[in-house]
């Protein structure tokens, strides 16, 4: 049954941050093609690197998707942190690779960070407003 407390919306997004977190848990097995890899700080990663990481940080998703569903007040925290993660690493990877080839690719880059940006920011900012039912 659904925690009133929590609402539509943040029910929605613990559901996103779930499936986010087993893609990234799913990566090092390279299911989306021979180039998938977490991206950890503009970098994108390969073989060991990526094989330790990506399932790291989908763990942590996965905990905070729990704090989301729970209502927890750590959730708070972890959303904070994740969305300076997000903004950094979003940074990082357009400094640090060659701009897109075409113009499909710069349209998807775009619509990708401000979704990305999006997300991140807006699940802490809701969480936040939210603060007096996190427990």
């Amino acid at each position: 049954m659904a925690d009133t407390r929590r609402g539509g919306g943040l029910t929605t997004l613990a559901i996103l941050f779930a499936i986010l977190a087993l893609t990234d848990i799913l990566k090092p097995f390279h299911l989306e093609g021979p180039t998938t890899g977490l991206v950890f700080f503009g970098k994108r990663l390969s073989g060991t690197p990526d094989a330790i990481l990506a399932p790291i940080l989908g763990i942590v998703l996965l905990t905070y998707a729990a704090g989301i569903w729970r209502m927890r007040r750590y959730a708070l925290y972890f959303g904070y942190a994740y969305a300076i993660y997000v903004t950094i690493n979003l940074v990082l990877f357009s400094a640090r690779n060659p701009p897109p080839a075409s113009q499909s690719e710069m349209i998807f880059g775009i619509v990708y960070i401000i979704l990305a940006l999006a997300f991140s920011w807006g699940t802490a900012i809701l969480l936040s407003r939210r603060k007096v039912d996190l427990r």
